[in-house]
Parts: C-alpha cells; sequence; structure tokens
C-alpha cells in the first residue's frame, strides 16, 4: 500500500484534532440577530432572556425555544379537536380574519419575529398559527361556546364549561410578615399542556417595563399571568370558571394582558388596559399589586361587568369563583351554593389559610399555601379536585365545572411565589411540576385508564422538581 507523505498526515491529524475541539465546545458562529439573549435549562424550567426591538425579541424567542415550540403546536393540534371540536385550520381561518388586525403592530412584529426565529431553525410556521398558539384558550373555550349559543341559544349557556385554572393569592399590610406585597400562584391546566409550561422569560422591550413571567414557548404573554414588572407591578389571575360571552369584534385578551404588563405602571393603568377593547375571553380575576404604594387590587374581568377591589390592608385570593353577584347572574352558570364542587371547596380552604396566616405570610408561607393538599370540607389531605395544589387525575369524580371527566390527566402542574422585596430585584421563585412534591408519572396512568391512551404520544412524567429562586439577568 502506498504510503501518505509525512506532512500530509500531519495536516490531516491536525485537522481531525481541530474538529474535535471545535465539537468539545470550542464557541461556534452566533446568529446576530440573537444579541444578548441567552437560554439556561434549569430545575424542569427553560430561563430565557430576550431583549431589543420586537422583531429581534421574538426571533429571539422562536430561535430559543424552537424545538418546544414545534412539540407544542404539534400538542395543540391533537388536544384542540378532543376539546373543542374544532381544528387548527379552524382557529387559523377565524384569527385571520378577526384577530390580526387588532393586534398592536409592535406585538405583530414580535410575532412575526418568531416565524422568523423558528424559520431559521427550520420550523416553518406562519403569524396565524403563532396567534392560535396565543390565544388558545380564549378560541377554545370562550369562542367556540359563543359560536354554539349563537347557533342554539340556551344551549351553550346551560351547558358552559370555561375552564377553572389555578390557585391564587395576593396580600399585603397587616397580613404579610412585613407588611408589603406577597403573591402566589399555582397553574392547573392540562397535564399535556401543563408539561410544556416551562418557561421563565426575562424580556427587555424596547419601550415599556421589564417584564420578568412564567409563559409557555412561543407566548408574547404569560398566558396562566404570573409577572413581576420593572415598573413595580405584581400580576396574577385565576380564571372565572363557567362563564360564558364572547365578543368578536374585541381584542384578543393576550394582547391586553401583555400590553397591560408592560405598560401599566398602577392599578388603574392595568384597569384601563384590560377593560378598553375587552372581548370576554378567558374571563378573569386578576390580582394586582403596586409595590409603589402597597396597594393590591382584585379585578374581576367578566365581559359586561368588571368591579374592583381595592386595598392597602388585606388578602385577596382566587380559585376560579367569581365574587360579584351580578357578574355571577348575568355571565356565568356557576353554582355559588355548591360547597362540593372545586372551587367553593378551595375557596373554604383560601378562607381558613387567610385567617391562620394572617401577619406570617412571607415567600416560605406562601409556597406551603400554594402546595397545600388539605380538604376543609373532609378534613383530610387528598390529591382531588378540592384542594389547593389539586389534581383531578386521581380524583373519581373528574371535575365536571369545567368538563373534566373521572381521572383526567390534569390539575395544578407548577407554582411561583415572590415578595415585594424579591420583585424589587426581579425574583421570584418557581416550582415546576405539583407544588405539593407530587410527581405524575405517565406509564402506570395510563395502564390505569386506557381511556385516555390517545394523549400518551405527548404526556410524559412531570417530576415535581424543588423550588427554584430565579433572578433577572443585569
Amino acid at each position: 500500500m502506498r504510503k501518505l507523505p509525512a506532512l500530509l498526515t500531519a495536516q490531516m491529524a491536525l485537522l481531525v484534532a481541530l474538529l474535535l475541539f471545535c465539537n468539545a465546545g470550542f464557541p461556534q458562529q452566533k446568529n446576530p440577530r440573537l444579541g444578548n439573549a441567552s437560554r439556561e435549562d434549569r430545575n424542569g424550567w427553560i430561563y430565557v432572556h430576550l431583549e431589543g426591538s420586537p422583531k429581534d425579541i421574538g426571533f429571539q424567542n422562536g430561535y430559543l425555544l424552537a424545538t418546544e415550540i414545534d412539540d407544542l403546536i404539534r400538542a395543540m393540534k391533537l388536544v384542540l379537536p378532543h376539546e373543542s371540536g374544532k381544528d387548527w385550520a379552524f382557529y387559523k381561518a377565524f384569527v385571520k380574519k378577526a384577530f390580526w388586525d387588532k393586534i398592536d403592530p409592535e406585538y405583530q412584529e414580535e410575532i412575526t419575529g418568531i416565524t422568523e426565529g423558528l424559520k431559521a431553525r427550520g420550523k416553518s410556521y406562519d403569524v396565524h398559527d403563532i396567534v392560535v398558539l396565543n390565544g388558545n384558550i380564549e378560541l377554545s373555550q370562550y369562542y367556540v361556546p359563543a359560536l354554539a349559543e349563537k347557533a342554539h341559544p340556551g344551549s351553550a349557556a346551560a351547558n358552559n364549561k370555561a375552564p377553572g385554572n389555578c390557585s391564587g393569592f395576593i396580600a399585603t399590610g397587616s397580613y404579610t410578615a412585613d407588611g408589603q406585597i406577597a403573591i402566589g400562584h399555582n397553574n392547573w391546566t392540562d397535564f399535556v399542556y401543563g408539561e410544556r409550561w416551562n418557561v421563565i422569560a426575562d424580556i427587555i422591550p424596547q419601550t415599556g417595563n421589564r417584564l420578568f413571567m412564567d409563559m409557555m414557548p412561543g407566548f408574547i404573554h404569560s398566558g396562566d399571568d404570573f409577572v413581576v414588572t420593572g415598573g413595580g407591578m405584581l400580576i396574577t389571575e385565576t380564571t372565572i370558571t363557567q362563564f360564558k360571552g364572547f365578543d368578536e369584534k374585541g381584542i384578543p385578551e393576550f394582547v391586553r394582558a401583555r400590553k397591560a404588563a408592560q405598560y401599566a405602571n398602577s392599578i388603574d393603568d392595568f384597569v384601563q388596559i384590560m377593560t378598553t377593547g375587552n372581548n370576554g375571553g378567558y374571563a378573569n380575576d386578576w390580582l394586582v399589586g403596586d409595590t409603589k404604594t402597597n396597594e393590591i387590587a382584585k379585578v374581576e374581568l367578566g365581559l359586561k361587568n368588571h368591579p374592583v377591589w381595592r386595598t392597602r390592608d388585606g388578602i385577596y385570593t382566587g380559585s376560579n369563583w367569581a365574587a360579584d353577584e351580578k357578574l355571577i347572574k348575568e355571565e356565568t352558570t356557576f353554582d355559588p351554593a355548591d360547597s362540593t364542587n372545586s372551587p367553593n371547596s378551595r375557596r373554604r380552604r383560601w378562607e381558613r389559610l387567610s385567617a391562620d396566616h394572617k401577619g406570617k405570610i412571607d415567600a416560605e408561607t406562601a409556597k406551603m399555601i400554594e402546595g397545600d393538599t388539605y380538604n376543609q370540607l373532609t378534613g383530610a389531605k387528598e390529591a382531588s379536585r378540592c384542594v389547593i395544589a389539586g389534581r383531578v387525575d386521581t380524583d373519581p369524580k373528574g371535575c365536571p365545572e369545567w368538563g373534566w371527566g373521572p381521572y383526567f390527566p390534569g390539575g395544578t402542574v407548577q407554582g411561583k411565589v415572590t415578595t415585594a422585596a424579591l420583585a424589587r430585584e426581579l425574583k421570584f421563585w418557581a416550582h415546576m411540576g405539583n407544588p405539593s412534591g407530587e410527581d405524575f408519572l405517565a406509564a402506570p396512568f395510563f395502564t390505569a385508564h386506557p381511556e385516555y391512551e390517545w394523549l400518551s404520544r405527548y404526556l410524559h412524567d412531570m417530576k415535581a422538581w424543588p423550588w427554584t429562586l430565579f433572578e433577572a439577568k443585569h
């Protein structure tokens, strides 16, 4: 065999060594549009830092989270027809007609940027895909029932199943350990979505407040709405269950929620932004605090009614029950007298916890509260729909209040808490998985409940990770 010249052999060896060195971690060329953006995976969460123009922030979102956005949209394409009877193409056609031109130009640019970031990673989605992604709750659980009501008056109103997502509180004054605001929230949703509700975003826009929040990949808003802003505002919410009503001519809820987080510098600002162009989608009890004034508020945002309560010494809690009698009567099918349903069971527990922890609420107490599993009615700890950190996958009654059958794979999927002192430094504690510390294991669940096997392609284990302190990059 003919031997290669010694010089050529040495050059080849050097080339191989260089390639190995590069693959071992030598810096690769960075896409210039990423700027100062970054990603870090930590304790079940994906932390992303995004900054720049609207298009740049969108590009960074799409680029850094491309795999996760693609996976989430594929999961939604499976789940939405089962939940609402309408497919992805139906929703795309509607948002193209009724949503796109109601989105502020700034957010149109951000959404366009997301599609460009996805394209740079080999994923092909258009702006209407991203709008459906962001508006999926208000579209499937408000717009579609409103269509049914219009076509068959009385039917949707009599059997409305708007969701009951989340358990949360905001407190100040004599209720907290330091007299300043404390806030906590846990997210209830389908587990197939919940395992993907795992992004913590630190966003520095060109205008308005810096945002530090949890969200799903590809969102421009939080979605379950836990937000700390550079303007000193703390924002969360819990959904008003069995709500009816939707205005196709209104501004999408996800747009108003993002705009309020970015531009509100007071409770008055927040109320004004959220009520302007209100479409009734994703009707919530918003819990809002202003760390500059130590004032908190509860904004019960229906379509027709939006009462506001405010205080500098008190606590507001939420677990999917509306408080205003007029709103309940005119805009929901909810039964406030049913002591056994999930919202009222948790409401009873909130009343007890508020009294027991008055004057003691801080970050550690908030963590404990958001992971609470005590049923005030039965006097026992349990994994059911009736506790703060509820589980429906272990509940033989399911959650009929919003159409979840027995053992439906849904319930509490994560939690967040912060205090005014932490928020001023743009910090909050986050827990991926049920804050009670209980794991969801997919294989034994599907063995026990084969009726949900159709979800197995996209529903995986959800381990309860430890509480982790996240901080916005400075």
